[in-house]
């Protein structure tokens, strides 16, 4: 008899902490989750300097920490992912917010979107000349208007009328997408090209990403978000996927949240976002199966390259890109973060 009781309580010391961990991955108790990114194109090594590549670490790690700090104080997915995309808005490294480029015109044009998972709900903004970040703009159309886009001068409008910060429009002007601006209108000059033609997207004088996150809370609600400054030397009422929900962002509770960035035109055309969810809903695969059969074949297939970030109902992550790089950040299941470039 002591014998068996001895066996009973082996069993319940080796095999409780092993369960105690199952159900925490469970679909009833998913693990907190958050993952952000700043951008895909080219980024080499070389051509980025020691202390360029440890400011945007440094940044990255600074918004996917803060992120993670809101779903721990018991916030919504909701709240992290605008507080990281707003820090990120905030820094002249990325092409969102106070770094975005220029378009041909020598104008900041900005997009944002967010969308939760639970109800299906989304936002969206674009065309945006003066709102200082277009993530909470999003987040305002979503919740205090029965729209899911508005765009120009009628969502500054909006912004106004929602107490949304508005700033002029030279805080975004930084020395370093102006002269990407120039060096790009020198070129089409000396090849004996009118300037106002329409430039193919792919140089890597170009590729400047945007800035996204996906967050899962401890009701097990997700909700992803992007923004964007768009293209350098973008043409007029060119606006590209950051802010098309099922493009660049989408989240659903029974699947999984995405949030992309890359060449806008092929995103949409695809419906990058949506797609990955729809792989993962039909094909019950995982989420890092899905978001690679996207990217790395239909998008590669077509032509069109970009990366994105992902995370399922169950907090698992998905990262896939087929450029030579994406900036992006996110919390292991110890709670460190993780911050890779390359």
């Amino acid at each position: 008899m002591k014998r068996q009781i001895a066996i009973f309580l082996l069993l319940i010391f080796f095999i409780s902490p092993l369960a105690g961990f199952a159900q925490m991955r469970s679909p009833q108790n998913p693990r907190l989750g958050f993952i952000i990114h700043g951008g895909a194109g080219v980024i080499s090594r070389k051509d980025l300097t020691p202390q360029k590549e440890a400011e945007f670490r440094k940044k990255l790690e600074e918004a996917v920490l803060a992120g993670y700090k809101v779903l721990q104080s018991g916030k919504t997915s909701l709240d992290a992912v605008e507080t990281a995309i707003r820090i990120m808005e905030d820094s002249p490294l990325f092409n969102a917010g106070k770094g975005a480029v220029f378009t041909a015109d020598g104008k900041n044009e900005l997009d944002a979107s967010i969308m939760e998972g639970k109800g299906l709900n989304a936002g969206s903004v674009a065309g945006l000349h003066r709102v200082k970040n277009p993530i909470s703009l999003a987040r305002k159309v979503m919740e205090n208007s029965p729209h899911v886009m508005m765009i120009g001068d009628g969502a500054e409008k909006f912004a106004r009328e929602q107490k949304i910060e508005l700033v002029p429009a030279q805080y975004f002007w930084t020395k370093h997408r102006w002269d990407a601006l120039q060096k790009i209108i020198k070129e089409e000059k000396a090849k004996n090209k009118k300037v106002s033609e329409f430039r193919n997207p792919s140089s890597q004088n170009e590729r400047y990403g945007t800035v996204g996150a996906v967050a899962l809370d401890k009701n097990g609600d997700l909700a992803a978000g992007t923004s964007t400054g768009g293209m350098t030397y973008k043409k007029y009422g060119r606006v590209g996927d950051a802010p098309i929900i099922g493009a660049g962002t989408y989240a659903n509770n029974q699947t999984c949240g995405v949030s992309a960035t890359g060449w806008g035109e092929y995103f949409i055309r695809l419906s990058i976002a949506r797609d990955i969810s729809a792989i993962v809903e039909y094909k019950g695969v995982s989420i890092q199966e899905a978001v690679d059969t996207v990217i790395k074949q239909k998008l590669q297939n077509l032509g069109g390259d970009g990366g994105v970030v992902a995370l399922d109902k169950n907090g698992n992550i998905g990262i896939s890109f087929n450029s030579e790089g994406m900036y992006r950040a996110y919390i292991d299941e110890n709670g460190k973060p993780i911050v890779q470039i390359y």
